[in-house]
């Protein structure tokens, strides 16, 4: 071990030993390094039993005689047990005082219930969240996880930067090697990576997806598109779309067209959008269509109808998200996630992480919230 760090550990062990117990981030400021840096000297700390560690506090051991009070124990203040509100939502012990960070591409849009649903929690518990942004830039998901950590964050609500919503081989790995619990929200990880073994919260778009084919069969569909520009909910928004095809034997959809050499600008990928399905519905036979997302919809539908194509008597149309769906100058049937739910749950599950006593290693769990569909005419 290096000299400075001896001599930090020193330093924490003396602190704490005077104090009876300290916030990781408080001890962090008065040291002047980062939580990470602490975070690391207070595990090696705790495996040796120099001290004991509880998410976001750590506390000196006891060296008084067995079934006896050392009268380093009996002189030190009494701290009083602290249930938190029975709504299932939090562990039993204290929220009070906690931070939680939570790195999102945007606050707006979909991203705008996620968050509005994880603050709400976070703060009926008495914590505090903070906010990083990503704008879906490359690496910054994890720049913005290392600042909300630096800043004293005791757990990180993550929505990383991958475009298919998993990880791509050898990417996100860091995500698992965080020093603070974590939890994924509307992201996944396939069995086998690093990141599949995290806590995570995210609709299943999947069965959204699914549920949406299922109503336009029984509307009498029978050949069904799906129009959805590459986002990270577009993967799994297909392979639901596409089980729900071969489950109720439906007639594929004509398939896209290869894609022209080079990257598409937002503008091209609308225009091949439009184009798809106009030919689609005037020489393939599709007569119902899945559209991701509602601002694409609500765009699509007038210059469908310019090119002869009308909704619905040509076209039935469902849209993806329900943010703006219903105010269409014809409100659209639409299948809605539960944003606000995922960030309520996403919460209470590393609140539950960060107030359970011990290590807090309860079963790592994997929830998925089921959208719902909402029909208008």
């Amino acid at each position: 071990m290096r000299p400075h760090v001896d001599q930090r550990q020193a330093q924490v062990l003396a602190l704490v030993r005077a104090r009876g117990s300290v916030r990781v981030a408080d001890l962090a400021r008065e040291l002047g390094v980062s939580p990470v840096t602490l975070r690391r000297d207070i595990e090696a700390m705790a495996a040796r039993g120099e001290i004991h560690r509880m998410h976001g506090v750590i506390s000196r051991v006891e060296t008084g005689p067995p079934g006896g009070v050392s009268a380093e124990r009996a002189s030190a203040p009494v701290t009083p047990s602290i249930t938190g509100p029975a709504d299932g939502q939090a562990g039993s012990a204290s929220a009070e005082g906690l931070v939680v960070g939570m790195v999102v591409p945007t606050t707006e849009y979909y991203y705008a219930d996620v968050v509005r649903g994880a603050r709400e929690v976070v703060e009926a518990h008495g914590a505090r969240l903070t906010v990083g942004l990503t704008r879906y830039l490359p690496g910054e998901d994890r720049t913005q996880a290392d600042r909300l950590l630096s800043t004293g964050a005791d757990g990180l609500l993550l929505t990383p930067n991958w475009d298919a919503g998993s990880p791509g081989p050898g990417e996100g790995v860091w995500t698992a090697e965080l020093p603070v619990p974590t939890v994924l929200v509307e992201r996944w990880a396939p069995p086998g990576h690093p990141a599949a073994a995290l806590d995570r919260v995210a609709s299943d778009h999947a069965h959204g997806a699914a549920t949406a084919v299922q109503h336009l069969v029984e509307r009498g569909h029978r050949r069904i598109a799906l129009a959805s520009r590459a986002t990270p909910t577009t993967p799994r928004l297909r392979a639901g779309y596409e089980a729900a095809v071969a489950a109720l034997g439906l007639e594929p959809a004509p398939p896209w067209p290869e894609a022209g050499p080079g990257p598409l600008s937002d503008a091209d990928l609308f225009a091949r959008t439009l184009d798809y399905l106009c030919e689609a519905v005037t020489a393939g036979g599709v007569s119902a269509a899945l559209i991701h997302s509602d601002t694409d919809a609500i765009m699509l539908i007038p210059r469908l109808q310019a090119r002869g194509v009308r909704v619905p008597e040509d076209l039935a149309v469902i849209t993806y998200d329900d943010e703006v769906a219903g105010l269409a100058d014809v409100p659209l049937s639409a299948v809605a996630p539960a944003k606000r739910e995922v960030g309520a749950r996403a919460a209470g599950l590393l609140l539950d992480r960060l107030t359970a006593k011990g290590d807090g290693e309860g079963p790592r769990q994997h929830v998925e919230l089921l959208p719902r569909l909402t029909i208008r005419s």
